[in-house]
């Protein structure tokens, strides 16, 4: 999933980017940026939000893992015969549960942050366009959107990779195939 969610991220990345080459004119093209960035601020919009939901996800699976563990009745959850020591797969679980957590915290601010600001740009370039704020609006926050997400991008690709290896571990932990959530 990491591997999908790179590749969309780049995907992302790329179309943006040609919009604001045509905006800028430093590739002309047959459609102008406004007919670009409406699929692919909408595109961003589906990206970020399946990015967000990885992480969540992940977290909320870490959790319950290390809320079996710590109830006896659902030890039958991650084991088919539960060992009699328990204190070396807490000690991994909690290690994961903290790591799951600061990812979840290290993304999902700058993934919020590039959508606000992605709108708000999206909402000012149809204002601009109908004349009622001036170019240097639009495009002020539309670079405040683009330093959002160089920053949030680049902390997505290391935390989704963090997370990977995570799961990998998790799942090697406690004998689960790789396909298993």
């Amino acid at each position: 999933m990491a591997y999908l969610l790179r590749f969309l991220i780049i995907v992302m990345v790329a179309g943006l980017f040609l919009t604001t080459a045509v905006a800028l004119n430093w590739i002309n093209m047959e459609f102008g940026h406004i007919q670009l960035a409406i699929p692919a601020f909408m595109f961003t919009i589906f990206i970020q939000a399946f990015v967000m939901f990885y992480f969540i996800g992940v977290t909320r699976l870490v959790e319950n893992v290390w809320n079996a563990l710590n109830s006896d009745a659902n030890l039958s959850e991650l084991f088919e015969e539960a060992p009699a020591d328990l204190e070396p797969y807490k000690k991994k679980v909690a290690r994961f549960v903290h790591e799951t957590q600061l990812s979840k915290r290290q993304t999902i601010p700058w993934t919020i942050l590039m959508l606000v600001l992605g709108t708000i740009a999206f909402l000012l370039g149809g204002a601009h366009d109908t004349g009622m704020v001036s170019r240097t609006v639009h495009s002020g926050v539309a670079y405040g959107f683009f330093a959002a997400m160089a920053i949030g991008v680049v902390r997505q690709w290391y935390y989704l990779g963090k997370s990977h290896k995570l799961l990998r571990e998790l799942k090697g932990l406690f004998g689960m195939s790789d396909d298993a959530m």
